[in-house]
């Protein structure tokens, strides 16, 4: 079997700046998060600012530290619809038992709005 290259290449630059988003809205500087992840602010800043990639543990501490869904840079063809149900499971995954059937009490209601609206 030839090995043969990819000529896809996966450009880091949108969920670089992603990651800085995050970072901001949750008030960490770039050398605060430096030291979380065990990396020098200077690699942080080329992360989130030039698209390079980071080493596939350091892309999963950003990815889950930040609750970011990686889906929409990995598969952009995916519809909106598909990747909103994504991280609604995503969101699911982290409830009890209890809130978990208060979301589905909620969707339940949604449901059984959708007939009643415009009457």
């Amino acid at each position: 079997m030839k090995n043969e290259k990819s000529e896809r290449k996966f450009d880091f630059r949108p969920m670089g700046l992603a990651i800085k988003k995050a970072r901001e809205k949750k008030g960490m500087t770039q050398e605060q998060l430096a030291d979380i992840i065990g990396r020098d602010t200077r690699t942080v800043m080329y992360h989130e600012n030039d698209g390079q990639h980071p080493s596939l543990d350091i892309f999963y501490q950003l990815a889950t530290m930040f609750d970011l869904s990686v889906d929409e840079y990995f598969y952009p063809d995916m519809s909106a619809d598909e990747a909103a149900k994504k991280r609604i499971n995503i969101l699911l995954n982290s409830l009890s038992e209890n809130e978990l059937r208060l979301v589905e009490g909620i969707i339940n209601a949604i449901i059984e709005n959708r007939g009643t609206e415009g009457a």
